[in-house]
C-alpha cells in the first residue's frame, strides 16, 4: 500500500519535475528606454519613454510577468501608458533551450477616454546561447475591444555581466510598426 501511494505521488509530481533551461531565469526585474515607430498610423511621429518589466517564477515551469511603459508622442504633446500582465509556461526542450508560451491581459490608455483593453498570446523559444548571452524569439497574436487583432513577432537578447546583472534589448514588430526596448536586467 505504501509503495502504491509513493508511486502515485511521484507520478503526480512528474509534470512539475521539469525545470527551466540551464542559464535561463524567469525571475527578473528590468527597466529602460522604450521607443515606438508610428509610421503605419499615418504620422511620421515616434513615441518614446521608459518601461519597467518583470517576471517571477512560481514553479520551475510557470511564471507571472508584467510590463508597464509610458511614452510621449513626438510633436503631438500627449503621452500614453501601456500595461500587460500575464502567466507563462516554459518547457525545457534541450539543456539550454526552452519552449515558452504566454497569455496576458493588455491595456492601452492615452487619457481623454482613449483607452483599450485586450489580450495577447505568444509562443516561441528562449535559451542560453553562451554562458554570457541569452536570446529569445516569440510569435504572438493580440486583440482587443477597440482594435482589430494583429500578429506580431518579438526577438531579444540579454548580455550577462554576471549571473545577476545583464543588459537586455528587444524589438517587437507588429502591423508595420516596431517597438524597441533596451535596459539593465537584475535576475534572481
Amino acid at each position: 500500500m505504501k509503495r502504491s501511494l509513493l508511486a502515485l505521488t511521484l507520478l503526480a509530481a512528474l509534470p512539475f519535475a521539469a525545470s527551466a533551461a540551464e542559464g535561463v531565469s524567469y525571475s527578473y526585474v528590468e527597466g529602460g528606454y522604450v521607443q515606438t515607430d508610428l509610421e503605419n498610423t499615418g504620422t511620421n511621429d515616434d513615441a518614446d519613454g521608459f518601461a519597467i518589466r518583470g517576471s517571477g517564477a512560481l514553479t520551475p515551469n510557470f511564471h507571472l510577468f508584467g510590463d508597464y511603459s509610458n511614452q510621449e508622442v513626438d510633436g503631438a504633446g500627449f503621452d500614453f501608458d501601456q500595461w500587460r500582465i500575464g502567466v507563462g509556461y516554459n518547457q525545457e526542450i534541450s539543456p539550454k533551450l526552452d519552449l515558452v508560451t504566454r497569455a496576458a491581459y493588455e491595456k492601452f490608455d492615452a487619457g481623454s477616454g482613449l483607452d483599450f483593453d485586450g489580450y495577447s498570446v505568444e509562443a516561441g523559444v528562449r535559451g542560453a546561447l553562451t554562458p554570457m548571452l541569452e536570446g529569445y524569439a516569440l510569435a504572438g497574436y493580440e486583440d482587443g475591444d477597440e482594435f482589430d487583432g494583429d500578429f506580431y513577432g518579438r526577438v531579444g537578447a540579454q548580455v550577462k555581466f554576471s549571473p545577476t546583472w545583464g543588459l537586455n534589448g528587444e524589438v517587437k514588430f507588429a502591423d508595420g510598426d516596431a517597438q524597441y526596448f533596451v535596459g539593465p536586467r537584475i535576475s534572481f
